[in-house]
């Protein structure tokens, strides 16, 4: 295993954060691709319909397991243990680290997986409790149950995953998930063509599980010579070391991760389809949220780690403030895009040519989908603030307050839900998530001044995140209410949703939009869009110059 050095200069500290965001970026944008395939399949295989509903409330266990095993967050809490091993030169010391935190795992995750399995039929009535036909809870009981083992692959490859990153080898994680997208549609296509309906994409979610985050990062850690030790001890510093980090995760119910299982305990109580038009506005939701958000947040995290364990704070925070208002930028882009051209996109993606998504469906989808995205920056932000808390091996904050935002909102959702169906659970996901970043990024920055103060520095007075989301979203605002009174027009004109119109519309519709974005964006001061557009201006030369 390569050694990995202690600190790195200001010009390689850039550039492999460069790369790894590249790798990244790559991944995520490809895998969101793949998402909205694989989405697609769905819709075009279960269209709106209760069976997707129960497909879609089928993943609240499971993702409950991997939630109490915090294997969301494997890399966020193992690689600061395996590099501080690794930077002090006991390599060995890292792989005794992984061995004890993998074994435990794998213990803790088959007890879980059994437990789940036998009491998956009561528990189905605490996940979704609308549904009340006896058929429906037999499907809902065997989806669940094909998906729960995909866990445990999911939690022993995040932590094989986080060896890779830790060691800056980012290729094989990153392709971890386009893998398992692949996976669900293989299984998709083969039970549509045996006509086993939902339990062909379940097939495939265990599938893609063992073969992608399970497998690739399994061969590459075999590759680097990984050293997997029989060790198991509740005294190792590792092992407590790791429980204590990730204790907040496993114990808190942070927003985060509860809204999705709140939507769809709620929309359980409503009409056939409309869990799936908030799933399938979720996915389309989820492209600039991966690109602009994740891909950042996960190539940024080592580097920031190394920089916070040198005591170059102000440095650190610098990077996260000059990260997230770059994020802003682009999110609140697709905001605009989405808000004023979302109906045009979900048809072109599941309506089009398609038998059971119909022109009602696709308008259904697109207005949760405007409503949804009122959030979209703050699902992009909390990717990037929460990681500055767990660089500086602060995880209880973002908990505890995500924890808060959970308890003081649920009302809000069910009170939403009664009274505007899918839109109202829309809208009170983009408020929660608006609260908790808000309250989040206001505690980011006395924690920073705190730890900056203690070492007799100080942070920049250069404008922050606050500054930039609220220029950011004054220029959006502007710019859709401009482009909702132009498609009020575009609709007259070019009425009906067919093919070549709603690709018409929506590149209209987008291209004035974020036009006048860009205008109001760098008026009211946001330079971040200028040097965006020339990044972006950059890679495609280079790219024309290779081609």
């Amino acid at each position: 295993m390569a050694k990995i050095q202690p600190e790195q200069s200001a010009p390689s500290r850039a550039r492999t954060i460069g790369i790894a965001s590249a790798i990244w970026a790559s991944s995520i944008f490809l895998s969101r691709i793949i998402g909205l395939v694989r989405e697609q399949i769905v819709g075009r295989t279960l269209g709106a319909s209760r069976q997707a509903d129960l497909y879609f409330a089928s993943f609240t266990l499971p993702d409950f397991l991997n939630y109490l095993l915090a294997a969301g967050a494997l890399s966020i809490v193992f690689i600061p243990i395996f590099l501080a091993h690794v930077q002090r030169g006991e390599e060995e010391g890292g792989w005794k680290a992984f061995s004890v935190i993998a074994n435990f795992m794998l213990l803790a995750g088959t007890v879980g997986i059994v437990l789940l399995m036998v009491f998956a039929r009561p528990l189905a009535g605490v996940v979704a409790p609308g549904f009340n036909d006896p058929a429906e809870v037999d499907t809902l009981v065997r989806l669940m149950r094909i998906i729960l083992p995909a866990q445990f692959f999911h939690v022993i490859g995040g932590l094989l995953s986080a060896t890779l990153q830790a060691q800056d080898r980012h290729v094989l994680p990153a392709m971890a998930p386009l893998v398992y997208s692949v996976g669900i549609i293989a299984g998709g296509l083969v039970g549509a063509y045996l006509g086993w309906g939902a339990d062909g994409f379940a097939w495939g979610v265990l599938a893609g599980s063992i073969i992608g985050p399970f497998g690739l990062p399994l061969y590459g850690c075999l590759k680097g010579h990984m050293r997997w030790y029989p060790m198991l001890s509740f005294r190792n510093p590792d092992l407590r070391r790791y429980l204590i980090l990730s204790l907040p995760i496993m114990i808190g119910f942070s927003i985060v991760l509860v809204d999705q299982w709140i939507i769809k305990n709620q929309a359980s109580y409503l009409a056939a389809g409309e869990l799936s038009y908030l799933q399938y506005a979720r996915t389309l939701m989820n492209v600039p949220i991966g690109v602009f958000g994740m891909a950042v947040g996960v190539a940024a995290y080592p580097s920031l780690s190394r920089m916070v364990a040198a005591g170059s704070i102000p440095e650190a925070y610098g990077v996260l403030v000059h990260a997230v208002r770059l994020m802003l930028v682009a999110t609140f882009a697709a905001e605009v895009c989405m808000t004023l051209a979302g109906v045009e996109a979900v048809y072109l993606v599941w309506g089009a040519f398609a038998s059971r998504f119909s022109a009602a469906d696709a308008v259904a989808t697109g207005t949760v989908l405007a409503y949804m995205s009122l959030g979209l920056c703050g699902w992009a932000a909390q990717t990037l603030i929460s990681r500055g808390f767990y660089a500086l091996g602060s995880t209880w904050v973002p908990t505890i307050v995500g924890t808060a935002v959970t308890v003081l909102l649920i009302p809000l959702y069910v009170v939403l839900r009664q009274q505007g169906g899918a839109i109202g659970l829309a809208i009170a996901s983009s408020v929660a998530i608006i609260v908790y970043v808000l309250v989040l990024g206001w505690l980011q920055r006395r924690r920073f001044e705190r730890e900056a103060r203690e070492r007799g520095l100080t942070l920049s007075t250069a404008p922050g995140m606050i500054d930039g989301a609220w220029r950011s979203g004054l220029a959006a605002a502007i710019a859709i209410a401009i482009g909702l009174l132009l498609r009020h027009f575009l609709l007259q004109w070019l009425p009906g949703l067919h093919v070549g119109v709603a690709i018409l519309r929506a590149v209209v519709l987008c291209g004035v939009g974020v036009g006048i974005y860009a205008v109001l964006a760098r008026r009211l001061g946001m330079h971040e869009f200028g040097e965006l557009t020339a990044t972006v201006m950059a890679r495609l030369r280079r790219r024309r110059r290779s081609a």
